[in-house]
């Protein structure tokens, strides 16, 4: 396969092992250079990284480490080479980059300049390992055609990744989005392709990882709400509103009801009404019922951003595995 002129990656990752093999391996003959942005690993990943090509940048430890600031520091180093990239493939070091990815989207690019990012169907590896990859795998399944944002894997123009400024290095979660609001507002298009992309392994087996994970999308939708929340935009609000209204005014409603009156009580039976609800909609009981439990871990990531703004407390990256 012949690699594709104007066409460079940038890779983020931490402790993958054997995924970033496989991501690497995927991206080989696909662009180049290959760069890889590591976020303190201690598994070898540079070394890896290192012996099949790839060029490795390493994040400064004593800073937070955040996925928008890695992929910045990817793209910096590729501005240092004398010859720049027109398009840059940002993918995260647990995803394998379909085979044919890169020709459909520089078919799309090449018939749109307008277009920013073009973006694919991410697929979870495993989704039947567990109920968690088979929701995150549901999720990635978004609309075809003109998009407000992508995801963390996408090939972008470099002209417009550079006008717009990056990725916003104090967005812990949600900074793709976050990106993708500033093009649009520049007069930049996303669009997300009916073509496979990258597959994703998610490893999230353990609730634990799921309610972290659901913590940071709520972290994402109050800061994001908080950046671009005000008309016409609304980014994030509407999310933002679901998760505070089932996760914390519901409850809140309910307690304090019941200092009034103990039929109050009667008020947590919105939850089952709203669990069967979205199964009638989506045949599927066990994943409604975690899309209602989401919503509590959702509302404490957006109180966790409340507090961190109130209290002028530093960002620190929400891990789930």
């Amino acid at each position: 396969m012949a690699e594709h002129c104007g066409v460079a990656a940038v890779i983020i990752g931490r402790n993958e092992g054997e995924r970033l093999v496989a991501c690497l391996a995927s991206l080989a003959g696909q662009a180049a250079p290959i760069v890889y942005v590591d976020s303190g690993s201690t598994d070898g990943s540079t070394d890896v990284a290192r012996a099949r090509g790839a060029e490795v940048v390493t994040l400064d430890t004593a800073l937070p480490f955040t996925a928008a600031r890695a992929r910045n520091a990817g793209a910096e180093h590729l501005a240092a080479h004398e010859e720049l990239p027109e398009f840059i493939q940002f993918t995260d070091g647990d995803c394998v980059l379909d085979a044919g990815w890169i020709d459909t989207a520089l078919a799309a690019f090449r018939s749109d300049p307008d277009l920013a990012v073009v973006c694919g169907r991410r697929r979870e590896m495993q989704p039947g390992a567990s109920l968690y990859n088979r929701m995150i795998d549901l999720e990635w399944d978004t609309p075809v055609g003109d998009a407000r944002s992508c995801g963390g894997d996408a090939l972008m123009r470099w002209r417009a990744f550079r006008e717009a400024g990056g990725f916003d290095p104090t967005v812990i979660a949600g900074e793709e989005p976050e990106l993708c609001v500033r093009l649009r507002q520049a007069g930049w298009r996303i669009r997300r392709l009916d073509a496979e992309m990258t597959r994703h392994d998610a490893a999230i087996t353990r609730f634990g990882q799921w309610w972290r994970r659901a913590q940071r999308a709520g972290y994402a939708y109050a800061l994001g709400a908080a950046r671009h929340g005000a008309p016409p935009e609304r980014h994030y609000v509407p999310e933002l509103r679901r998760a505070l209204g089932w996760g914390l005014a519901l409850p809140l409603a309910v307690l304090l009801g019941v200092l009034i009156s103990p039929w109050a009580w009667l008020g947590l039976a919105l939850y089952p009404a709203q669990i069967l609800r979205l199964a009638a909609r989506d045949a599927d009981l066990p994943r409604a019922a975690l899309l209602v439990v989401t919503k509590f871990a959702e509302a404490s990531g957006a109180l966790r951003y409340a507090f961190d703004r109130a209290s002028g407390r530093a960002a620190r990256i929400i891990e789930y595995k």
